[in-house]
């Protein structure tokens, strides 16, 4: 038996910010000539998919993750572009920075999304004018439009985001005692990770709006969906303990091997990199992260150890990270002296998996990744993998 009182809400002050229509918004920031236009990023070929585009773009019904030839079909008139990871990254650091400079906790959700943490700020300064100057701040520093949502916590400020996005102002403040009649007239779809098999089942139970679902019994809830219906329930109901994460805090990824017998042999070097950073990448893509940081590190036979990292645009894919990785080694292994142990790290991580395969080309290649991780986490991580990283 599930008990209401187990989900109480909080009153907490979060606040969401998600930078506008942001790929679209980096290339006009380049290129003038693009304002006003409808603008379509992603895949250039008939078999791409959209990435991103223009609010110009979606009134001809255009919408991020739709096959290419659609937009296309839709509307022909837009400006298709490729799309450039390496400054949206940029881009993306330069807006982490101005926050980091101004909020002790936040985190960073996506290369476009952050999470703040003002609770106790109102005792001094009002959390609703702090956001509103630091949202000014973004947009007068780096030129890109920004929306936000601030409420008592993560669910609640993500929706109202959505909200503020219609209106001119770009800002909403949903307070506690407003958080159920603000809710409750809204599409189930605005509920966030409600994906569209849900959606489809939610609607056929004949739940379309956010307060039909909050009056659904959880128990019912849980039968129906598992702990994915609890979660969606307390949801409904306003309610999410999910913590704001500082950012610094957020856990990197890496592995590390020391090996049986030291070593000059650069081959077998080259081999295990080849065979940590698959690995890794493999992890990153099972989480749905992306990393945009790389660490190579090498100890000596006499311990003396050194690391080496580089920036890099958001990825997760494996032959990104092995070709850096080994770049990295290359430049790392000077003193041609014996190896006693060599380890990968990705730091720097976001969210955004999907987002990452909407601007290939070349659907076999991210077939092929799919392919292999459903082979891996059917049979093991050792299931299959690239031949210089076996010996």
């Amino acid at each position: 038996m599930i008990s209401e009182t187990t989900f109480q809400p909080d009153n907490r002050q979060i606040v969401h910010m998600d930078l506008d229509t942001f790929f679209v918004s980096v290339e006009r920031l380049q290129n003038s000539s693009l304002n006003g236009k409808p603008v379509i990023i992603g895949g250039l070929s008939d078999r791409g998919v959209v990435a991103g585009c223009s609010y110009e773009a979606r009134t001809f019904g255009v919408h991020s993750a739709m096959p290419m030839r659609m937009a296309r079909q839709l509307c022909p008139q837009a400006v298709y572009i490729r799309g450039d990871m390496d400054a949206y990254s940029r881009y993306s650091r330069v807006v982490t920075d101005i926050i980091a400079e101004k909020v002790p906790v936040y985190e960073k959700a996506s290369i476009d999304e952050h999470y703040l943490d003002l609770t106790g700020m109102d005792r001094y300064f009002g959390c609703y004018k702090f956001s509103h100057e630091l949202r000014q701040t973004i947009v007068r520093e780096t030129g890109l439009p920004i929306s936000f949502g601030l409420s008592v916590n993560k669910t609640v400020s993500k929706i109202a985001t959505g909200e503020a996005k219609r209106g001119p102002q770009r800002e909403l403040y949903v307070e506690a005692n407003r958080v159920r009649p603000f809710l409750n007239p809204l599409s189930i779809s605005r509920i966030p990770m409600l994906g569209p098999k849900t959606f489809r089942l939610l609607r056929s139970m004949g739940i379309e709006k956010i307060e039909t679902l909050s009056l659904v019994p959880p128990e019912m809830m849980e039968r129906v969906l598992g702990k994915n219906g609890i979660d969606l329930w307390r949801k409904a109901n306003g309610i999410d303990l999910t913590p704001v994460e500082r950012y610094h805090e957020r856990k990197s990824i890496g592995s590390e091997q020391t090996f049986e017998t030291d070593t000059t042999d650069m081959r077998f070097l080259n081999e295990w990199v080849v065979r940590i950073t698959e690995r890794l990448a493999f992890e990153l893509r099972c989480r749905h992260k992306l990393t945009a940081c790389i660490t190579v590190k090498i100890r000596y036979a006499d311990f003396d150890t050194h690391t080496i990292q580089k920036r890099i645009p958001y990825t997760s894919f494996d032959h990104v990270l092995i070709r850096e990785a080994k770049e990295l080694l290359q430049r790392l292994y000077k003193r041609r002296v014996l190896v006693r142990l060599l380890g990968v790290r990705f730091t720097h991580l976001v969210s955004g998996s999907q987002q990452l395969n909407l601007f290939e080309d070349t659907p076999e290649q991210v077939n092929l990744y799919l392919a292999m991780d459903r082979i891996r986490k059917r049979f093991g991580k050792e299931a299959v993998g690239r031949a210089a990283g076996f010996y």
